[in-house]
């Protein structure tokens, strides 16, 4: 056995891929040596209960409840504890330390990356992030290393496993919003209190990491436009269907041109997307992010978006990358944030819609339709139009109509105004959805 130099390892969190990670550095000890050039020696687990229940045995004197010295004795910290702190403040001191730092932490970096990464530069470290985006699937060095030549253009992404079973569900067995989100829950899909995920907020926290490194640009989190799924109905998943489309939850960071120059925009939100787009065939609890270059082209990263062992294959890559660092000497190389792009809001973005409204079934209604979203350059492309009897269901005449108008491609900002005047219309009953079409 080749006698490698050890380095020590802090690991901070035991939960589901914690505790993964400990035991494949544990199992794997020899061939990881033989890949990083580096023993890579277990120093200890920080934990709140050394006691509590875990689905991995792992020997006890590896836990304590006191990570200080556990940190600054370390030369990786991984971080996995999850939250903002004590998880920032670990870091920092990790850092400070001359750690370098591997985490899966998206709503850390998502709020507080900038800080991180310059504590990291400050010391010539090195802070490694692929599984905070989207789990084992690797698109942090693709987008950091691998494309650093390249102008990537746009970034769709279907980041969050738990939404995308939910609409996946949805869409293939026609079952409604709640009963699928029990479903998820029961099967650990979703967590009790699942609002981060079905109101957007997950997907826009690695939103903010991808766009970041994509365009090169400090991407705050409040910068990005979140909708979650949560109004989704049976209903909008078989009109969609109907249309030859699905609705999915994406991430969308893209490079805008306009008149003063580019800008970038960040956005989460459900959205109808073409069956014969790739993205449309991820099913179940899988994610896959679709990357469009310059020069590259389109390239999709596609795998499993969560799960213990799953992820802590991301993070033992990290770990192995970090121990090559300490073993060539030198510092870290720093995230480049150098381009500054402007982010715009949602009103710049430019695309198709799909309207759904409830109106009056009388003459003349479709024409006033069309006027009060002409007025603010907004064109119908398609039209379908099915009658509602008073008990809801098509067929009847008389009474209301539904409409389901698809639109030419139009600015965000102007559909919205167009939208604000349809609700405002005595002849619009209700405007039941707007849906914005990406991916064609």
């Amino acid at each position: 056995m080749t006698d490698y130099r050890r380095l020590r390892v802090a690991l901070l969190g035991a939960g589901a891929v914690g505790s993964q990670v400990a035991s494949l550095l544990l199992k794997h000890g020899d061939e990881l040596a033989d890949r990083a050039g580096a023993r890579l020696e277990l120093a200890g687990i920080a934990v709140r209960d050394p006691d509590a229940p875990r689905d991995v045995e792992l020997p006890r004197e590896l836990y304590t409840t006191d990570p200080e010295p556990l940190i600054t004795g370390a030369d990786i910290v991984i971080e996995l504890m999850g939250g903002i702190e004590p998880a920032r403040s670990h870091i920092l001191l990790g850092l400070g330390s001359g750690a370098d730092v591997v985490t899966a932490n998206k709503a850390l970096l998502a709020t507080h990356g900038p800080e991180i990464f310059e504590a990291a530069d400050r010391v010539g470290a090195s802070v490694y992030y692929e599984a905070a985006a989207a789990g084992a699937i690797p698109i942090i060095r693709p987008l950091r290393d691998s494309l650093a030549g390249d102008r990537v253009v746009r970034i769709m992404g279907i980041v969050n496993g738990t939404t995308n079973y939910i609409l996946d569900r949805m869409d293939s067995e026609g079952a409604d919003f709640a009963d699928v989100l029990a479903d998820a829950q029961r099967l650990g899909y979703a967590e009790a209190d699942p609002t981060a995920d079905v109101e957007g907020y997950d997907a826009a926290q690695k939103a903010a990491i991808l766009a970041s490194l994509a365009f090169h640009t400090a991407v705050p989190l409040d910068a990005v436009h979140c909708e979650g799924i949560t109004a989704i109905t049976a209903d909008m998943i078989e009109e969609a269907r109907d249309a030859g489309l699905v609705i999915k939850l994406l991430a969308v960071c893209e490079r805008l041109s306009e008149a003063g120059g580019e800008s970038i925009s960040v956005r989460v939100y459900p959205a109808l997307v073409p069956r014969s787009h790739p993205l449309a065939s991820v099913h179940g609890a899988n994610n896959a992010v679709f990357v469009e270059a310059e020069a590259a082209g389109s390239l999709m990263f596609y795998g499993a978006g969560a799960g213990g062992v799953q992820t802590a294959s991301a993070v033992l890559g990290d770990v192995v990358s970090a121990a090559r660092r300490h073993m060539a000497g030198g510092t870290g190389v720093g995230e480049s944030t150098r381009a500054n792009l402007p982010i715009v809001s949602i009103g710049h973005v430019v695309t198709r819609y799909q309207i759904t409204l409830e109106v009056a079934d009388e003459p003349g209604v479709l024409a006033t339709i069309a006027n009060l979203l002409s007025d603010g350059g907004v064109s119908v492309a398609t039209l379908v139009q099915t009658a509602v009897d008073a008990d809801g269901e098509s067929g009847a005449a008389g009474g209301t109509a539904r409409l389901i108008i698809g639109t030419h491609r139009a600015a965000d900002s102007a559909l919205s105004a167009a939208v604000e005047r349809l609700t405002a219309s005595d002849v619009v009953e209700r405007v039941i959805s707007v849906l914005r079409v990406e991916g064609e």
